[in-house]
C-alpha cells in the first residue's frame, strides 16, 4: 500500500502508525505543507494520512499554505481515497467538509475516555464496523484546544467528557479522530519537549508525570492504532 503523509510539525513522527507501516513493509512519502506545499498527484497514493499541529485550521492569514492544503485535501476526499486525520488533521477534514472549527470550552491534554455513540446518531444509518476496540469504550492520548463540527454529511463516532465530538466518519473511509492514535512514548516525548509549556493546571490537563505514569495506555495506544491502520488496510484493499 502506498501512504502520503501531511505532517504540521518538524519533529513530528508517525509513531504507533509508523512501526505499522514499516512493519507492514507499506510505501510512506511525506509532504511537510509548511516548508514546501507541493502535493503529490492523487493518482501516486492508496492512502492520505493528515497528521497535528500546533496551528489552527482558521488561522490562514497567518500560515499561507493552510488554503493549498486545504485545496488538495478536498480533491483526494472527492477521489474517493481513504483518509485518516488526528488532531489538527481531523479538523482540516472537518473544515473542508463544511464544518465549523473553534476554541473547544477546555483544553485536553493526556489520556482520557472515549466513548462510542452507536446509537446517538438518529436518522442515520448504523454507524460503520470499525475496530472492536473501538466499540464502546477506550482511552486515547489528546493534545487539544479546538474542536470541530460534525459535518452535516458526516456521522459521529465518538465523545469524551471535555469534547463531544471526539471523531466522525465520512463515506465509509474518511476518519477524522480528535485524539491520536500514533501517540507512544517517543510520539509524546518529542511533543512535550515542544508543547511541555502548555501542561498547566487545568481539569482536563494532564502533569508529564502523570502521562509517562500509565503504561497500560501507551500499550492500549498501539493496539489501537494497529487495529484502525489494519482496518483501513482491508478499506483499500476492496477498492
Amino acid at each position: 500500500m502506498r501512504i502520503h503523509c501531511l505532517q504540521h510539525l518538524k519533529n513530528e513522527t508517525l509513531g504507533n502508525i509508523g512501526t505499522w507501516i514499516t512493519r507492514k513493509g507499506h510505501r510512506l512519502t511525506k509532504t511537510l505543507p509548511c516548508k514546501a506545499p507541493l502535493f503529490p498527484n492523487t493518482e501516486e497514493f492508496d492512502l492520505l494520512l493528515i497528521m497535528g499541529g500546533t496551528m489552527s485550521v482558521y488561522h490562514e492569514e497567518e500560515y499561507s499554505w493552510l488554503k493549498p492544503e486545504k485545496e488538495f485535501v478536498k480533491k483526494v476526499i472527492e477521489t474517493g481515497k481513504p483518509v485518516l486525520g488526528s488532531c489538527f488533521g481531523a479538523q482540516m477534514i472537518a473544515d473542508v467538509l463544511g464544518g465549523k472549527v473553534r476554541k473547544n470550552p477546555y483544553k485536553e491534554i493526556g489520556w482520557h475516555t472515549v466513548r462510542s455513540v452507536e446509537g446517538k446518531n438518529p436518522g442515520k444509518v448504523k454507524n460503520p464496523k470499525l475496530p472492536a476496540c473501538m466499540s464502546q469504550e477506550f482511552t486515547g492520548f489528546m493534545w487539544h484546544g479546538d474542536t470541530f463540527e460534525i459535518p452535516a454529511c458526516a456521522m459521529r463516532l465518538f465523545e469524551s467528557e471535555a469534547c463531544p465530538n471526539q471523531g466522525f466518519i465520512y463515506n465509509g473511509n474518511v476518519l477524522g479522530l480528535q485524539f491520536h492514535p500514533e501517540a507512544n512514548r517517543q510520539w509524546v516525548g518529542n511533543l512535550i519537549r515542544d508543547s511541555g509549556h502548555e501542561l498547566v493546571s487545568g481539569k482536563y490537563i494532564q502533569s508529564e508525570k502523570e502521562i509517562y505514569g500509565q503504561e497500560c495506555f501507551f500499550e492500549s495506544s498501539g493496539s489501537l492504532a494497529f487495529s484502525l491502520m489494519d482496518w483501513f488496510e482491508e478499506n483499500v484493499s476492496e477498492k
